[in-house]
C-alpha cells in the first residue's frame, strides 16, 4: 500500500490546480544534491560575510530556497515558474509541515523579503551587514537541517 501524506493536501492540491506547483518525477538524488548545493551555499556565504555581506545574504537566502526546493523534489513536485515562486515553496511545506515545523520554515519568509530588499535595494532601506549574514546562514542552516530530516519520512505525492 503506498501511503499518502495527508497533511496540507488541500493546498497542494489547489496550488497544483492553479499551475502554482507542477507534478514531476520524484528524485531523492535530486533532493540530496539540493541539500548538497545548499550546504556548500552556506560555506560560501560564510567565507564572504565580511568582504560582501549582500553577496553572503543572498547565497544564504539561495541555499534555504535550495532546501525547500528538494523537500518538493523528493515529493515529485516542483514550483512552475509563475511569479511568486519562491513564495510557493514556503506555502507548500507550510502546509504540509505546521505544525510542527512551521517556526523553523517561517524563517524563509525574512530571508526573502531581505534578499528582495537586496535585489531591488532602495536608498532608504538599511544595508545589509555582517549581522544580518551571521542571522542568516544561522535561520537557513535550521532550515536545510529540518530539509534533509523531512527527506526520510515524506512520501512521494499521491494526488
Amino acid at each position: 500500500m503506498i501511503k499518502r501524506w495527508e497533511q496540507g493536501r488541500p493546498v497542494v492540491d489547489r496550488l497544483i490546480a492553479a499551475e502554482r506547483v507542477q507534478p514531476v518525477v520524484a528524485s531523492r538524488e535530486l533532493a540530496d544534491l539540493m541539500i548538497a548545493r545548499a550546504r556548500t551555499h552556506l560555506a560560501t556565504a560564510a567565507a564572504v560575510a565580511v568582504s560582501d555581506p549582500t553577496a553572503a545574504f543572498q547565497t544564504a537566502y539561495d541555499g534555504s530556497r535550495k532546501a525547500l526546493a528538494a523537500i518538493m523534489a523528493n515529493q515529485g513536485l516542483r514550483a512552475t515558474t509563475a511569479p511568486g515562486a519562491h513564495k510557493v515553496l514556503l506555502e507548500v511545506c507550510l502546509a504540509q509541515l505546521d505544525p510542527p515545523m512551521g517556526r523553523t520554515l517561517a524563517h524563509f519568509d525574512w530571508l526573502r523579503r531581505t534578499r528582495n530588499q537586496a535585489e531591488y535595494p532602495d536608498l532608504d532601506a538599511p544595508e545589509i551587514d555582517e549581522a544580518d549574514v551571521k542571522d542568516a546562514i544561522r535561520l537557513a542552516g535550521g532550515i536545510v537541517d529540518l530539509a534533509q530530516q523531512v527527506l526520510d519520512i515524506m512520501p512521494v505525492y499521491q494526488p
